[in-house]
C-alpha cells in the first residue's frame, strides 16, 4: 500500500490537467443545455422567466441519462416541445 504522500502529487497533476468552467462538459450537461435552450425559447414567447440550469437540474434529478435521450427524441418529434416535455415529466399522467 502506498503512503498518502506518494498519491498526492498524482492527484495534484490530475486536478491541474482537468478542464475548468465551461470547458468541462458532460453528456448529461449537454442534454440539459439542449432542454434549457428549447424550453427557454417557448418560455420567452409566453412572457415567462427563463429556466436556470439549477432549476432544470432539480427537475431532471431522478431521471437516468438514458431516459433523457428518450425524452429528447419524443419532445423533438412533438408539435409543441415544451408542452410535451412537461407532460412527460408528470408522473400522474403515466399509470
Amino acid at each position: 500500500m502506498k503512503p498518502i504522500s506518494d498519491l498526492i502529487p498524482d492527484f495534484k497533476k490530475k486536478a491541474a490537467a482537468a478542464p475548468k468552467g465551461r470547458k468541462r462538459q458532460t453528456e448529461r450537461g449537454e442534454l440539459m443545455r439542449f432542454f434549457q435552450r428549447h424550453l427557454n425559447y417557448a418560455r420567452k414567447q409566453d412572457g415567462l422567466e427563463p429556466l436556470t440550469m439549477a432549476r432544470l437540474g432539480a427537475e431532471l434529478e431522478g431521471i437516468p441519462t438514458a431516459d433523457l435521450y428518450y425524452l429528447k427524441s419524443v419532445c423533438s418529434q412533438a408539435k409543441n416541445f415544451s408542452k410535451k416535455f412537461w407532460w412527460e415529466l408528470d408522473p400522474e399522467k403515466h399509470p
